[in-house]
């Protein structure tokens, strides 16, 4: 068997790595770097390495350093950011190519994905254990809760005042948990997304109208589109519970008083990501959905994602998780940025194939 092409190798690294020259400039980027950057490799190359990335360290001295003692330089904490995102906390490593003087390989680990990523590898099992006993849990919990509602609403009849009351509290407490319980079980439905053309200008439109006459009624929402944006490749009722979840949280935030969501729609070309085959999917079409709330409390904001992580005092912390993972099904993209006034949840997902149409499967 041959030995891997050096091309290979490049393209194999896992974490975000640039080669820059003796004179600061990028030479070449892996597609992480390209994900991280939120920029293609074309427009990277030959540009600045601090015009484009914002690092709060002694960066010039650094690469000096590595070129003039022809070793590696390790950073352990320093925040980067493109400008277009809020800081990242990472560690950079600094390397010298060996035979190409005045050349230096750097590699970003973000400390949120390292840490991310040592919990995943270390609960992977667990995790798999966990969804299906948790839907086997909740599939026998709803049976006994549909009689004890049903028992409640039979003694309400003969009742008044504060008994009355007492029966009222136990059916909503049991359709609370029911829903609950139905959010759970979604978790175990493995289903793979039944994929294809999907408008997202619909699949929005759709969702904008379910919200305005439910939780989103006193939400004033306004549309920014791109009207030439082509077909994306994706499951509609999986995309419609994606928006409605988002559209859900943005209203929820906003509280009783109301407030402003806009949808927008965009089309860029540079952002890829890696698929779990390890080749690299180009994910063109955005949209984003911004809300004008109080924004997401900075203790949770690295695990949103995360199930059973809410910033609400009664969320159940299962709809962004659920988000998270209908996208990541569809080899999507979804991100959050948000400060107080201003929350930005970003979601990139691919073209449908060339010559499908909205009506094929």
């Amino acid at each position: 068997m041959s030995r891997p092409s050096a091309d290979a190798i490049w393209a194999s690294i896992p974490l975000p790595a640039l080669l820059i020259d003796a004179a600061g400039l990028i030479q070449d980027v892996n597609v992480p770097a390209e994900i991280f950057l939120n920029a293609s490799a074309k427009s990277l190359i030959g540009q600045p390495l601090l015009d484009r990335l914002s690092i709060d360290a002694p960066m010039e001295d650094a690469l000096a350093r590595v070129i003039q003692h022809d070793s590696p330089l390790f950073i352990s904490e320093a925040d980067l950011t493109t400008g277009e995102r809020a800081p990242v906390q990472c560690a950079l490593q600094l390397a010298p190519v060996q035979d190409h003087p005045g050349y230096i390989l750097m590699l970003i680990s973000p400390r949120e994905i390292a840490d991310r990523l040592g919990r995943a590898m270390h609960v992977t099992s667990a995790a798999k254990s966990a969804i299906g006993m948790a839907e086997m849990l909740a599939h026998e919990i709803k049976n006994p809760l549909a009689g004890i509602s049903g028992a409640a609403q039979l003694l309400a009849m003969g009742l008044a005042g504060e008994d009355l009351e007492l029966t009222d509290l136990i059916v909503e407490e049991t359709h609370r948990i029911v829903k609950l319980l139905e959010q759970v079980e979604q978790f175990g439905n493995l289903r793979p997304p039944a994929r294809k053309a999907v408008n997202l200008h619909d699949a929005l439109d759709r969702a904008r109208r379910s919200a305005m006459v439910g939780y989103g009624a006193a939400m004033q929402i306004a549309e920014d589109y791109d009207p030439s944006l082509p077909p994306t490749f994706a499951d509609p009722d999986q995309l419609m519970q994606v928006f409605l979840n988002l559209l859900k949280n943005a209203s929820e935030a906003a509280g009783p008083g109301g407030g402003q969501i806009r949808l927008r729609t965009f089309y860029d070309h540079s952002l890829r990501r890696l698929r779990k085959d390890g080749t690299a999917a180009t994910l063109p079409l955005q949209v984003e959905i911004i809300d004008n709330g109080p924004g997401i409390p900075p203790d949770i904001a690295a695990d949103i994602f995360e199930p059973f992580v809410s910033g609400r005092e009664n969320g159940t912390g299962l709809g962004l998780a659920l988000v998270s993972k209908i996208i990541s099904d569809h080899d999507g993209w979804i991100s959050v940025d948000s400060v107080p006034g201003r929350t930005v949840f970003r979601i990139s997902l691919p073209l449908a194939p060339r010559g499908l149409s909205e009506e094929q499967l």
